[in-house]
This record gives C-alpha cells, structure tokens and sequence, in this order.
C-alpha cells in the first residue's frame, strides 16, 4: 500500500506547524522548507483547514497555526481523511468488482486484516510523536528558537 502526496503533504505540514508551536506560519515558508509546490500545499492546507486541524487566517500578518494541540492530532485519523481509497484489491470494491474467486479467496480478508494493523498502528501516534527529535527536525526545517516553541 502506498499513501499518496496529498496524505504525505498533510502530514509533513501538521509536523511543521506542530514544531512551530504557536507561532504562526505561512504557505510560501512550508513551501520552500520542504520543496514542495505553493498550489499543493494550498489544496492540502485548504483541506486541513476544514477538518479542522488548522486555523488559517489571512491578511499581513496572517498564516496557519495547529488548531489543537499536536498530542490530540492522530495521524490514522488523519490518513482517512486524506486518503481517498483504500481499496487495495478489486474484490474490495463492491462495484467494479469482477474477481471470479472471490467467494472462495482468503486474500480479500487476509488484506482486510493487514489494513486493519495499519490503521491500529497509526491510531497510536499523533503529531506530537512525530515531532522527535525535535531539534533535528527544527534544524533540518530552519525553524529556530525551537526552545519557544513547544506546543
């Protein structure tokens, strides 16, 4: 299974919101301290936004900030969110679903249960977790004054 770069955007910028603590940051700085497109960072941060995770305010001294602390944002919740399909196989789409064994296939449950650990293990961390080593991090991102920032 692969997760796509929506999920992996989403992610990378809840951490970075996450190390900034409360101070405020803009699309451009995510941009260009993770090389990725303004354009997909603005989808992704539009979306975040309306689920909640971030406040975005606009305006010259406007920027994102977490909308919760980084401890309450579980990455698995987040994953679902972000992530459109999680049909790894054709039988696990009712619909298209053309398999001629699958009535007698074990793969369909055996994949079913492999989503499910994945999901169980993503359930058990949060931004926050994902925040360490908090120095390195900050220091790979230009972020500086890490020591004010903890959220």
């Amino acid at each position: 299974m692969r997760l796509t770069l929506y999920s992996d955007y989403s992610l990378r910028v809840l951490i970075y919101l996450g190390l900034k603590g409360q101070d405020i940051s803009t699309i451009s700085e995510i941009s260009d301290n993770y090389n990725i497109s303004k354009e997909h960072l603005r989808k992704v941060v539009h979306n975040l936004s309306k689920e909640g995770y971030i406040i975005t305010s606009t305006g010259r001294s406007g920027g994102l900030s977490l909308a919760k602390p980084a401890s309450e944002i579980f990455v698995g919740e987040v994953v679902r969110k972000t992530e459109e399909d999680f049909r790894i196989v054709e039988c696990f789409d009712p619909i298209q679903n053309k398999c001629v064994i699958e009535k007698d296939c074990k793969l369909k449950h055996v994949l079913n249960s492999a989503l499910f650990s994945f999901f169980n293990v993503l359930d058990n961390y949060t931004i926050e977790d994902l925040l360490a080593p908090r120095q390195l991090l900050s220091n790979s991102l230009n972020i500086k004054d890490l020591n004010l920032h903890k959220s």
